[in-house]
């Protein structure tokens, strides 16, 4: 297991006013967070916005049908096909991937909702989606919920954000990224880029 040490420089925080700034020439945005705390649906939303592909990394990454993981070699060169690209946002942690990602990322948004509203988020969706898979999800994915994914976003933030902040500092200090903890700090950046909340 790896070890976790804290960056010993902070990440290049910005604001949300400064994110709109660099969001209006950004051509390769990466959000992450946890799950259910809304990367997809403000991923989909600055898509939108920007003309930009949206790349979701559970449906043309992780997934193939049947919850079958992709092999780890297989995510790596999809993935560095993937930000070869001019243009995307793409959607989704995995911090293991991060040396391929960062470099070539020119913002990072960090949806960082409350561990109550996360648990919200997954089991609201599983609800509209149960037994069929969402638009973000690999095809033959059905929409599941159990206890380890029940725990996975519980712990969450008491373990992978030391993670993320060490592979920040690693590969793309200089990133600014933007940390949104609110559903209304999500409106205000939709609403200050003119986007629909």
């Amino acid at each position: 297991m790896e070890q976790i040490v804290r960056p010993t420089a902070p990440f290049n925080a910005v604001t949300i006013e400064e994110a709109t700034a660099v969001l209006k020439s950004a051509r390769r945005i990466l959000v992450i967070g946890c799950s259910g705390g809304g990367k997809s649906t403000l991923s989909h939303a600055l898509s939108d916005r920007f003309g930009l592909r949206h790349i979701s990394m559970d449906r043309e990454v992780f997934w193939l049908p049947g919850w079958v993981q992709r092999p780890k070699s297989e995510q790596r060169a999809i993935i560095g096909r993937l930000v070869a690209e001019e243009g995307w946002i793409m959607d989704g942690t995995n911090t293991s991937s991060f040396d391929i990602r960062l470099p070539r990322t020119e913002l990072v948004i960090w949806v960082r909702m409350r561990r109550l509203a996360c648990m919200w988020g997954i089991t609201s969706r599983w609800l509209k989606w149960r037994g069929r898979p969402r638009p973000e999800m690999a095809p033959g994915c059905p929409e599941k919920l159990d206890w380890e994914f029940l725990h996975y976003v519980w712990t969450f933030e008491s373990r992978v954000p030391a993670l993320i902040l060490n592979r920040i500092a690693e590969y793309a200090p200089d990133v600014p990224v933007a940390e949104i903890k609110t559903r209304s700090s999500m409106r205000a950046l939709l609403d200050l880029l003119g986007a629909p909340a």
